[in-house]
């Protein structure tokens, strides 16, 4: 109800400056900050060894957790009061590994499209010298709140 009560870029710079809470699946991955503009939406988060896959480097859900909030949260950025969004599918692309050592990440989503009933983003996840890890793209469904 409180994300429905207002524009989706109200409520995530609200979350941001930690006036609304996070939603408690990113306490999983370690965030560290993010940042929201209408259509764009930023979170960092450091690997660490919890996020370790028994091969010895962080699970692609880590990664993956992090492109699709980015990315969902950039079509978010762009809905009015009233208007939600679900993720219908999104696909990820790993390009490098991320360990322990890599540091800090940035997972930076960007919307493509938003109209009426579905939205589209991509997203990038970078490491602290600009460095692509992963990229992302999806398609969310977005509806009217009294909807759900």
């Amino acid at each position: 109800d409180v994300v429905a009560s207002m524009s989706g870029i109200d409520f995530l710079r609200k979350m941001f400056a930690g006036e609304l809470p996070h939603a408690t699946m990113m306490q999983q991955v370690g965030l560290t900050g993010g940042s929201a503009e209408p259509g764009l939406v930023v979170f960092t988060a450091v690997p660490g060894p919890e996020h370790y896959n028994p091969i010895g480097s962080v699970h692609a859900g880590f990664t993956a957790t992090l492109l699709d909030s980015a990315m969902g949260c950039a079509v978010q950025s762009m809905l009015p009061q009233g208007r939600l969004y679900i993720t219908l599918e999104f696909k990820v692309t790993l390009i490098k590994a991320v360990t322990r050592d890599t540091g800090e990440v940035r997972a930076e989503g960007r919307a493509l499209n938003v109209g009426r009933r579905v939205g589209t983003a991509e997203g990038r996840l970078i490491d602290a010298g600009g460095r692509l890890l992963a990229h992302a793209t999806t398609t969310c469904l977005v509806f009217e709140a009294d909807a759900r």
